[in-house]
């Protein structure tokens, strides 16, 4: 005898898994009408496609930050493509999540996976059927926890670059100022001395070569390099940075005119690292209608 499906129980089953209208009608209808039962065998096929999907390279998405006084998080959430970067349900996916990272005080991706919504569901259930949804491949990648000395300063750029600052004092413009400066100019480090010895003498070793072939005196040849040397370690240290909005001052000046000192900071830049694979639009949009 056949279970005759009703329209609303459909519609509660896809608002409560996200999934398409006709998975959401068969699951109904090989669970027998039970709705839990559907959910329980939706959630098991989500997680077999996700397996299937963890390899494919995530070389797009988003950082989000949430902050709250002192306390502060930075999540970077990454797709195969921008074309989902973009998609409604993937932003409101890493939205929730980096609001349970907050409210919890989540320091690690793998505990955020753990980690439950109101409705009991973990972030790692809602993720499953988020990659069988969407169709792509979709992973926490770095999550940061900040509780500042000072202000902490946040700024996000399109989504794609996001920083938190903690800086000493009650100066909030300024924390945002030097997000903002991290933000463009990208420091390693705060100070010249925090610069890692193996990049300095990497750095060393290339302007050797290049004052060398100069041909100049070696006295002369000493000089250049020390020279180029502070220019490096200026240029890769906060603190040595021209400031973004007044190229006539350092970070370091900017700091001593308001009695402050930046105590840490943490920068993200979405899929950093990650090798890109190139598509076309046409390619990118086929793949979605596929569900590859």
């Amino acid at each position: 005898m056949s279970v005759v499906i009703s329209a609303s129980l459909v519609k509660e089953l896809r608002e409560r898994t996200g999934a398409a209208i006709m998975d959401c009608k068969n699951a109904l209808v090989t669970a027998g009408g039970d709705i839990d039962v559907a959910i329980e065998a939706m959630r098991v096929s989500g997680q077999a496609k996700a397996v299937k999907k963890a390899s494919r390279v995530v070389a797009e998405g988003i950082v989000v930050i949430r902050h709250q006084g002192k306390l502060g998080v930075m999540l970077e959430v990454n797709c195969e493509t921008d074309f989902v970067a973009r998609d409604a349900s993937f932003l409101d996916f890493t939205s929730k999540v980096v609001e349970v990272a907050l409210k919890n005080e989540i320091d690690t991706t793998e505990a955020l996976l753990d980690a439950k919504f109101a409705s009991g569901e973990s972030v790692e259930d809602v993720r499953q059927v988020l990659i069988t949804k969407i169709g792509e491949n979709i992973q926490l990648r770095r999550l940061a926890l900040v509780r500042a000395e000072g202000v902490l300063g946040s700024y996000s750029h399109g989504g794609k670059i996001g920083v938190m600052v903690d800086v000493t004092g009650d100066n909030e413009s300024l924390a945002k100022d030097l997000a903002m400066h991290i933000a463009a100019s990208k420091p390693a480090v705060i100070l010249p001395e925090q610069v890692p010895q193996e990049l300095v003498a990497e750095e060393r070793k290339v302007q050797v070569e290049q004052a060398l072939e100069s041909g100049k005196p070696k006295e002369l040849v000493d000089k250049m390099i020390e020279g180029r040397m502070r220019k490096f370690l200026n240029e890769v240290s906060l603190v040595g940075q021209p400031f973004v909005k007044d190229p006539a001052i350092t970070v370091a000046d900017l700091l001593k005119q308001n009695a402050a000192k930046v105590v840490s900071f943490i920068r993200f830049e979405a899929a950093e690292g990650i090798e890109k694979k190139v598509d076309n639009f046409a390619e990118e949009v086929m793949a979605q209608v596929k569900g590859s």
